[in-house]
């Protein structure tokens, strides 16, 4: 998932753990000997092209310097580095895969590693995340990066997803931190009842990132959108744990926290909302804290905002979505061994907290990631993401659930009484299954 960096100067301390500008240390890394034993000279005279996304501010740049002249010094390889603006990057990497010039490496957003997997674009790199430093990532992180038993990616840094509300209304009304489903709930209907009927306590999102909110729900509840056995996707929509979760996120709508009329509201329209005091609560990171200032007209910031971890149906943090940038070996790499050694030094301990931590994104590593799970503010994506999972790492994907919406006209059906949850569930899941088995 592309994470963008935004800057706002009203939010602070949140923004090192939501994908957000973060001042780097000023300080680089010591050099491992073990990696530099790895590579040693044999590199010499060797030059690697690196792909680099978005745009080259400052702390990302200061990064990727640093980066490169330890592996040069290493290595004794040079490392020629293409910024390539987010706007240009499927027509770059749609036109290296057609057998124009390409990368060595690049990074790539981890739920784009599937699509360019298919098309053969992208190099194995099992042997990487099984051994060194890389071993210690945990595996429900490499959900889009692992296919049919091969890793072709390395998660770099992550971004997950939490709720935002009102925390002066809360203050207000007297409403604690939900730590349950039916405490959440019972928040939601309170704000309701002293804001007004036009308010969303919890929004319900509808719209083109609809998973999001169902996945997590889904995902706590022991459910599964679909599952690859052998060479086919089986979907899991009838089962139990889906089920639950499905009826949990219809709920929103059906036991009134969220109004019907909105069925199709995105994140966007959603935040929109939030701005304009109707929304008491929704899912979702603080890239969208700098909109939203700007949208009150400079009214809704600093206090007033708050996030806490989704719960699930029985306390505790609930699953988040996985989101994030990895780093990954071209497949028509003409370097491709020194790639390797560069991609296993990024992806590192030292290099890969780097990363995350001057990038504003989450660091993989466990103990880093514990680390910022002591800052209360950073705490709830923190609690997140060590859960996260992926959607099915097929390159159809998005066709289900953005294109043909398959889950979104589901809950739609059930909501507006059109269908039984056992009916629309049955149904979406034999069109899942089609759409994910296309060849």
């Amino acid at each position: 998932m592309r994470i963008a960096k935004i800057t706002a100067t009203t939010v602070t301390t949140a923004a090192l753990a939501l994908g957000l500008a973060a001042c780097g240390s000023g300080e680089t890394p010591e050099s491992s000997p073990s990696a530099a034993a790895a590579g040693g000279p044999k590199y010499a005279g060797k030059t690697l092209t690196f792909w680099r996304l978005g745009d080259s501010n400052p702390d990302a740049q200061k990064y990727t310097d640093e980066l490169v002249a330890e592996f040069e010094k290493q290595t004794g390889a040079k490392v020629k580095v293409e910024w390539i603006p987010w706007p240009q990057v499927n027509d770059k990497f749609t036109a290296a895969a057609a057998g124009g010039a390409g990368p060595d490496v690049t990074e790539i957003g981890n739920d784009q590693v599937p699509l360019w997997q298919s098309q053969e674009a992208l190099e194995p790199i099992t042997d990487i995340v099984a051994s060194g430093d890389q071993a210690q990532i945990p595996k429900n992180l490499m959900g889009l990066e692992t296919i049919d038993g091969e890793t072709y990616a390395v998660p770099w840094g992550g971004g997950s997803r939490a709720v935002l509300y009102r925390a002066d209304w809360f203050k207000e009304l007297k409403i604690e931190v939900p730590k349950s489903w039916d405490e959440l709930v019972a928040a939601a209907k309170k704000i309701q009842a002293e804001k007004g009927s036009d308010v969303d306590g919890f929004a319900f999102n509808g719209g083109s990132d609809a998973n999001h909110l169902l996945g997590a729900l889904a995902w706590t509840a022991g459910g599964e959108y679909a599952v690859k056995e052998g060479d086919k996707w089986v979907g899991k929509l009838t089962e139990p744990g889906f089920k639950t979760g499905f009826a949990q996120y219809t709920g929103l709508v059906t036991d009134g926290l969220s109004s019907k009329s909105r069925l199709n509201q995105n994140t966007t329209e959603i935040r929109t909302r939030f701005s304009n005091n109707k929304v008491g609560m929704y899912l979702t990171a603080a890239w969208d804290l700098a909109s939203i200032e700007e949208e009150s007209k400079g009214k809704l910031k600093g206090d007033k905002l708050a996030f806490f971890p989704l719960p699930s149906q029985a306390g505790g943090e609930a699953q988040s979505f996985l989101g994030g940038n990895d780093i990954a070996v071209w497949g028509t790499a003409k370097e491709k061994e020194a790639a390797k050694e560069f991609v296993k030094l990024a992806s590192g301990k030292e290099w890969g907290v780097k990363y995350a931590t001057d990038g504003g994104l989450l660091p993989v590593y466990p103990e880093a990631l514990a680390k910022l799970a002591e800052d209360p503010v950073q705490a709830p994506f923190a609690a997140a993401f060590a859960k996260a999972k992926a959607f099915p790492a097929d390159p159809q994907w998005t066709e289900a659930n953005e294109t043909k919406a398959v889950l979104q006209n589901a809950a739609r059906k059930v909501i507006e009484g059109k269908e039984s949850a056992d009916e629309a569930l049955a149904a979406a899941n034999k069109e899942l299954e089609d759409i994910l088995n296309a060849s």
